[in-house]
């Protein structure tokens, strides 16, 4: 088989590992102690608005402290009855974690909350209708849209996801409904909880990434543990039915899971500073607290070649689909500096920059390659939504 989920217990932690043929693509570790608040939705308390920065922290669960931007907060739901949709202090809001805490950083939130399926997202406060920019057939994109129109709402938009290609009538309309459901339970019940109530919890970090995988090329998830299959198999019978064969529960006690797959390896080699290429040349990646900057050098590649520019441009274009692939394998977010090796000619230059924006459109997180500086570095933002591997790893 080609490509799978592996999820397993790699400690007190759950490792969820994403393989095309037997390449490590994405993996995401989730503390069974310490759960991810990602995504979840609570009513949350408004302590202090700094002017100057256009910004609220509020407490939720736990006494935890979150930032809120006012410049993004649209159309929110007040428990305290008000006039106005302008935040103050006292206010009891209803937010959702939309960025993890990073290292010192404030976990950050939302207003416009939003409840994701496999094919479609409700987003509260947003009205549009949107269809994935990854689905580019026009017939297509008519269909869907078509779809979506019946349920278009004041309150609340709707997004297609890549996923909703070629999916059927009955089974985005299905999810539609369970989603809808989901927001006016939130709206009618959940408001009506205590102050810092946890009023809905995301899925756990494992069962998002089952939902969010391409699931046309997906052929089967495995897992060595009775607990995780069955937890699989219940969520996808409530939401996804038709991948809940999918699952398939490992046995063999001759060779673990892990070892099966090579996991402990590839985590290992995901975690090194330096990653060879396959033409010698090597990328020595250093994130700091700012951005991460990675270094492309031509190491062995230059050893007898005479042809040094096409020796460097074909290091340069080599570099570009590991780049791309360690990002995502690594999660790096923010920021991103890429030195590459200097091509003299603007042709080749602008071709490295055109085939490395091509592997990062197939990131499922947003990455934009934004320009290269005068000084030659690339410029790469990509969306934090996550901890890094190595803080997932390090927890």
């Amino acid at each position: 088989m080609s490509n799978r989920f592996v999820i397993t217990k790699k400690g007190n932690q759950i490792l969820s590992a994403y393989m095309e043929k037997d390449e490590l693509i994405q993996v995401s570790l989730e503390d069974t102690a310490h759960e991810s608040i990602l995504s979840n939705i609570y009513l949350g308390k408004v302590k202090n608005i700094v002017k100057n920065i256009r910004a609220a922290f509020v407490e939720i669960a736990d006494k935890r402290m979150c930032y809120l931007s006012l410049d993004s907060c649209k159309k929110p739901v007040f428990v305290n009855k008000k006039n106005t949709d302008a935040v103050t202090v006292g206010d009891t809001i209803v937010v959702q974690i939309a960025r993890e805490d990073v290292k010192t950083k404030a976990p950050v939130l939302t207003t416009e909350f939003n409840f994701t399926g496999k094919y479609v997202v409700l987003t509260h406060g947003k009205t549009n209708l949107g269809i994935s920019g990854k689905i580019s057939d026009e017939k297509e994109r008519e269909r869907l849209k078509n779809i979506l129109k019946p349920h278009k709402s004041s309150d609340y938009g709707w997004i297609i996801r890549t996923n909703a290609k070629d999916a059927s009538k009955e089974q985005i309309e299905k999810e539609i409904a369970v989603l809808k459901s989901l927001y006016m339970n939130l709206l009618e019940f959940g408001v009506h909880k205590t102050c810092f109530s946890l009023i809905y919890k995301a899925p756990a970090a494992y069962l998002c990434d089952i939902r969010n995988g391409m699931a046309s090329s997906i052929e089967e998830v495995v897992t060595d543990d009775k607990e995780l299959y069955d937890e699989m198999r219940e969520y996808l019978n409530c939401y996804q039915q038709e991948d809940v064969e999918k699952v398939r529960f490992y046995e063999d006690s001759s060779i673990s899971l892990k070892r099966l797959y090579g996991l402990e390896t590839k985590l290992e080699k995901a975690l090194q500073r330096k990653v060879w290429l396959k033409s010698g040349g090597t990328l020595i990646i250093d994130p700091t607290e700012a951005l991460t900057v990675i270094d492309v050098n031509t190491g062995k590649a230059i050893k007898g070649n005479k042809k040094i520019q096409d020796t460097f441009l074909k290091v340069n274009l080599e570099a570009a689909y590991e780049i791309a692939k360690q990002i995502r394998l690594r999660n790096i977010s923010g920021i991103i500096l890429i030195d590459f090796i200097d091509l003299d000619k603007k042709e080749a230059r602008e071709e490295l920059l055109e085939v490395l924006e091509g592997y990062l459109k197939k990131d499922p997180v947003k990455t934009v390659l934004v320009d290269m500086t005068p000084l030659g570095l690339v410029e790469i933002t990509r969306k934090k939504v996550r901890k890094p591997l190595w803080e997932q790893i390090s927890k």
